[in-house]
This record gives structure tokens, C-alpha cells and sequence, in this order.
């Protein structure tokens, strides 16, 4: 059966809408083209003309340099921090056992799967715990989040306090799954139950901090955390990732000093 032209046309118009909504590149050959969407360029696609809609970063040269600087600060980090590092490890190991160092799954960069690392503040057993606490959940939307939360250790409070529980994600960064700055990594479950705007989250990589820890740190919406997570995409430059990072260092001596 024959579809008539514009059957093609409103087809090819609610795919763009949706990768747009979801933070992916689109590329129609030219001669579908029919109308202006959110953003475009002409571009070529293994030797066809075609308009490219982008809905993601589009800073060429300066997201071409973040990668290299990621990595180069990763592996610093690393080297400077290790002492640290094994310092923490060893705490962990001596007041609660192992593990130590657990891998979680998490959602990436255009919802590809990667093993986050993360130092273990919680009681082990504690994922089998969840269901005993969801009903605590202080978060509305995809997401959980609570902030006297039982099932974490007495050391593990002051590891989530000073934030060193996420210096393994370092290696994250220096291996590429992860960004130093970027929205954080999403848990599987969470990701089920995004709505589809929610999505564009994953257009870019995921970070160890991001414009909504520094900008809403105790959020109870999960739509505010979202929308400065996308802020954060609209808007990216190198000066915004430094201008975060600083801002990060300042929120957690503030919250130290307390």
C-alpha cells in the first residue's frame, strides 16, 4: 500500500521531535527535508548531502579539548590522591569488611552501560534493604534519594560528607566512561522511568559534578535537577566547567566547615 507523501512527512517530523527530546544527532537526506527543526546545519554523511539536526553540544574545537583535559586531570588526580585513596581503602576495610570498592551500573553517554566506581558507604545487603525504604524517598519523579538514610555506615556518613566516596570515579574519567564535570551518572531504574525529555540528559557525558550538585544540592524535585542538567548541556563551554568546579570545591569546604 502506497503512503501518501505527507503520512512520510508527519512520520519523519515525530522521530526528529523525538531524538530532539532525547539529545540525539539526526541526519535527513536532503530531499526529505520539509521544514526547520530545533537545531540544523548542512552537513555530508558518508558521501550523501544531508541536514544534520543537533540537539546535544555543538562547540566543535573546545569539546574536541575537554576529553584530553578530563583525561589529564583524571590521571593526576589519581597519582596525587593515591594516598588518599589507599587510606580510605584501608578504613573501609578494617570498621565494615569488604567490599570496598563496589562497581555500580549506571547509564552513560547516549544510554550505553558502564561500571561506576564508588567506595562503599552503605551496610552490605543494602540493594536487598530498598524495598524497606522507598517509601522514605524524598524525591519526587525518577530517582531516589534520602538523606538519613539506615542502611548507610558511621563511616560511610562522613565519606558522603566530604565526598571522598567518589574519588574512584577518577578512573571513570580517565578511561572515558565518565566527564569531571557533567549531569551525574544515572542508575538503570532511574532511566526506566525518565519521561522522554528526561533523556537528553544522556547526550552528553556523565560527570563526578555537575551545575545541579552546586546549584541544588538538596533538590526534591527530580524535573529541577533535570532542567539544570540540560541548562548545563545548552550552555557548555570549558569557562562553565571551570566556573563549576570551583563552585564545587566552595560548597563542599562550606560544608565541611560546618
Amino acid at each position: 500500500m502506497c503512503v501518501p507523501p505527507m503520512a512520510w512527512d508527519d512520520r519523519i517530523d515525530a522521530l526528529v521531535r523525538l531524538a530532539e527530546d532525547e539529545g540525539k544527532t539526526v541526519r535527513v537526506v536532503l530531499g526529505l527535508r520539509h521544514r526547520p527543526f530545533f537545531r540544523d546545519k548542512f552537513d555530508e554523511f558518508d558521501g550523501l548531502p544531508v541536514y544534520s539536526m543537533e540537539a546535544g553540544p555543538d562547540r566543535t574545537v573546545a569539546m574536541f579539548a575537554k576529553r584530553p583535559i578530563d583525561g589529564g586531570v583524571a590521571g593526576l588526580g589519581l597519582m596525587l590522591l593515591s594516598p588518599v585513596l589507599a587510606l580510605v581503602a584501608l578504613a573501609i576495610l578494617l570498621a565494615d569488611g569488604r567490599p570496598v570498592l563496589p562497581a555500580q551500573e549506571r547509564i552513560g553517554l547516549h544510554g550505553r552501560r558502564f561500571r561506576m566506581l564508588k567506595f562503599r558507604t552503605m551496610v552490605r545487603g543494602a540493594e536487598l534493604m530498598l524495598p524497606d525504604v522507598l517509601n522514605l524517598n524524598q524525591i519526587v519523579g525518577p530517582g531516589f534519594q534520602l538523606d538519613d538514610d539506615p542502611r548507610v555506615t558511621r563511616l560511610g556518613r562522613i565519606l558522603r560528607k566530604t565526598s571522598l566516596d567518589e574519588l574512584p570515579q577518577l578512573w571513570n574519567v580517565l578511561v572515558g566512561d565518565m566527564s569531571i564535570v557533567g549531569p551525574r551518572p544515572a542508575p538503570l531504574t532511574e532511566v526506566a522511568a525518565y519521561d522522554v525529555w528526561h533523556r537528553r540528559r544522556l547526550s552528553t557525558r556523565p560527570g563526578i559534578t555537575g551545575l545541579a550538585q552546586v546549584e541544588a544540592r538538596s533538590y526534591r524535585e527530580f524535573d529541577e535537577k533535570a532542567n539544570l542538567d540540560l541548562l548545563y548541556i545548552d550552555r557548555w563551554s570549558l569557562a562553565l566547567d571551570f566556573r563549576i568546579l570551583i563552585r564545587t570545591v566552595r560548597v563542599l569546604v562550606r560544608m565541611n566547615g560546618r
